[in-house]
């Protein structure tokens, strides 16, 4: 497979940096709207639905773009059915884990708990792909952890109920992201960023879509206008839009480094929350903040080079 000059260079790296920090910021929109939305109706089998029914056109529109590039090839049997499995994995089962664990814990508990998947993919990239962990990525991980259990000490110290259960949704959820992101990586090499991205969130998609016309009644969509324009929203700006950005930043920096960057996506939603919803950012949440900083920024500053 002939291998592009420019996957190298700084510039090249950069720009994957730079996308998986845009993908962050903007997922980190996605808990402001849930929360928002939740206001109005306590269902993440309608939200959720919601959110990929307006999100499909924009991934159905890439699937058909992508078809008349120049280096297009049809997909075998096998890469078809990997994209898809991922997709429903990522996009499917571990959102709506997601969602289903944040109706037992706390929000800020369970952005630490879900952002425990850089662990998890530095672990499955060093034994089941065999890839070498620098110390770099070893500090900006000790760095990152230690910088978010200061934002979420307050979380951890209240009693609540149902705590285990939501725990361990969200974990489940952490988990099957950080399958994705390992496996997705090896995928999106041979397939292409934009290709897999519209073909997987296509399969997610469908799924939530046929989750609720299986649980649901058609009536249930008889909701506020403030739940649509939300929902609208999420699709656009906390769903298609990162997910086109982190599975370039995949392709061109790899699944450890953007793991890593996703740990600026608790702090993120603290912010946004602070400014958003009048949630309060304490002083050990501000130094928490600051060490998760630090520790992107070390990953970040001298990227090696790429691996082809």
């Amino acid at each position: 497979m002939a291998v592009n000059r420019r996957d190298g260079t700084r510039g090249y790296l950069l720009a994957g940096l730079l996308l998986a920090v845009g993908g962050v910021v903007f997922f980190s929109l996605r808990p402001i709207f849930i929360k928002l939305a939740y206001a109005y109706v306590l269902d993440p089998v309608t939200l959720l639905a919601l959110r990929m029914v307006f999100s499909l056109p924009f991934f159905l529109g890439a699937a058909i773009w992508v078809q008349g590039g120049a280096e297009h090839r049809p997909l075998e049997g096998a890469e078809l059915a990997a994209i898809a499995g991922l997709g429903l994995l990522s996009y499917y089962l571990a959102s709506f884990l997601d969602f289903l664990g944040l109706q037992y814990i706390s929000a800020g508990l369970g952005r630490l708990l879900q952002f425990i998947y850089p662990t998890i993919v530095v672990v499955l990239s060093a034994f089941a792909l065999g890839k070498h962990v620098t110390r770099r990525e070893l500090a900006a991980l000790v760095l990152t952890y230690a910088g978010l259990v200061l934002v979420f000490a307050p979380s951890l110290e209240s009693g609540q109920r149902d705590f285990w259960l939501g725990a361990a949704l969200v974990f489940a959820s952490a988990a099957c992201y950080a399958v994705y992101l390992v496996a997705g990586a090896e995928v999106i090499a041979r397939v292409g960023s934009v290709r897999f991205t519209a073909y997987a969130m296509t399969a997610a998609s469908a799924a939530c879509i046929i989750q609720f016309l299986l649980l649901r009644p058609l009536s249930a969509l008889a909701l506020p206008e403030p739940v649509y324009l939300l929902a609208i929203a999420m699709a656009v700006v906390s769903t298609a839009i990162p997910v086109f950005m982190t599975s370039e930043a995949l392709r061109r920096i790899g699944a450890n480094r953007v793991a890593i960057i996703g740990a600026l996506g608790p702090v993120t939603a603290i912010v946004l929350g602070y400014l958003g919803l009048d949630e309060v950012m304490t002083p050990l949440q501000i130094a928490g903040s600051a060490l998760v900083l630090v520790g992107v920024v070390a990953i970040s500053l001298r990227p090696a080079a790429a691996k082809v």
